[in-house]
């Protein structure tokens, strides 16, 4: 769950320093200024990943500098990687400068001096923000170093499937409880270390083992991202990562269930928590279905009866007893 503030219930002429105060001891010491304090509105919000936290800004524009003295002060001793949403920044670290814009990635350490500048032009920011703890990343500071405040296009390649991740978190983390958000933090590991290996031409560094885990971690979060495309299916997956369909047969080998099986089991989940909350009641069982990639009526009910024992119907009115928020929880 987003723990949030928002300067919303602050007196507008007190908005700006009170943002700059929650930054400064809850992310960490920063000098922040802005050419409009009196017009400032900001919301910021966290969540926490399991390895890392992942965290969400929507602000109007400003300057954030860390000098030594703030990093001396107080340092989280992360990699901060974002994803920018909206707005326009610039950011300099490390003799490194870029500009970055809606759906760009860009990296920086917390433990280095940087400038960032939010371009008033540029409307108000929003940006998604892993936040990686030094030592979960397996590869060198000092190659990363090379990337630090350097745009990182997020329309191509695991750069994209990256954005397209942390998108969906920032929209969807609030639905996840705390195991399902640790399974996505280690998710944003391997998807963050492949997009940053990548763009060091560096995958050859990574163990053999260790690109084939990342690689089957980045098939687990396209299926769960595509989980409503009833195309979605083994030649559509290997497709998308360039791999042949034996080839990602051989990938979920140990995994406990196929490919196909995955899926499956992935869609029912999904249907069943659907079908169990109360807001959707008025939903059809088949529209439910087929949000989900099932194709038909008779098919869906025969799979959701195999693995829970109970048609969707029954299923639905047995939740509906239970009460608001306590759907039953039934092992397939």
């Amino acid at each position: 769950m987003w723990s949030v503030v928002s300067s919303g219930g602050v007196p507008a002429g007190e908005r700006f320093d009170w943002y700059a105060d929650i930054i400064s001891r809850e992310v960490m010491p920063a000098a922040l200024s802005s050419e409009r304090p009196a017009d400032f509105q900001g919301e910021a919000a966290v969540v926490d990943l399991g390895p890392l936290r992942a965290s969400k800004f929507t602000l109007s524009p400003l300057r954030s500098r860390r000098t030594p003295a703030l990093i001396r002060r107080g340092d989280p001793e992360q990699y901060q990687l974002a994803l920018l949403r909206s707005g326009v920044t610039s950011m300099s670290q490390q003799r490194n400068a870029c500009t970055v814009g809606a759906g760009d990635l860009m990296l920086w350490d917390t433990s280095l001096p940087s400038d960032n500048t939010m371009h008033a032009d540029g409307g108000r920011v929003r940006a998604t923000i892993l936040m990686l703890p030094r030592d979960v990343l397996p590869l060198r500071p000092e190659r990363l170093e090379r990337l630090l405040a350097r745009r990182i296009p997020g329309d191509r390649g695991i750069a994209a499937i990256l954005a397209s991740f942390m998108a969906a978190l920032e929209d969807h983390a609030a639905e996840c409880e705390p195991e399902e958000l640790a399974r996505l933090g280690t998710v944003a590991v391997d998807l963050a270390t492949a997009c940053l290996a990548q763009h060091l031409d560096a995958e050859d560094r990574i163990p053999s083992e260790a690109r084939a885990e990342v690689l089957l971690r980045r098939i687990h979060a396209f299926i769960e991202h595509h989980l409503g495309d009833p195309e979605l299916g083994p030649p559509a997956i290997a497709a998308r990562h360039n791999i042949s369909v034996r080839g990602l047969h051989q990938l979920f080998r140990g995994q406990g269930e196929t490919v196909q099986a995955r899926i499956r089991r992935r869609r029912l989940e999904q249907c069943r928590t659907d079908l169990g909350r109360p807001e959707l009641a008025a939903h059809r069982v088949q529209s439910i279905a087929a949000r989900w990639g099932f194709g038909g009526p008779v098919a869906f009910s025969r799979a959701f009866r195999e693995a829970y024992g109970l048609t969707p119907t029954e299923y639905r009115a047995l939740s509906a007893g239970t009460g608001a928020g306590t759907a039953p929880r039934l092992v397939p």
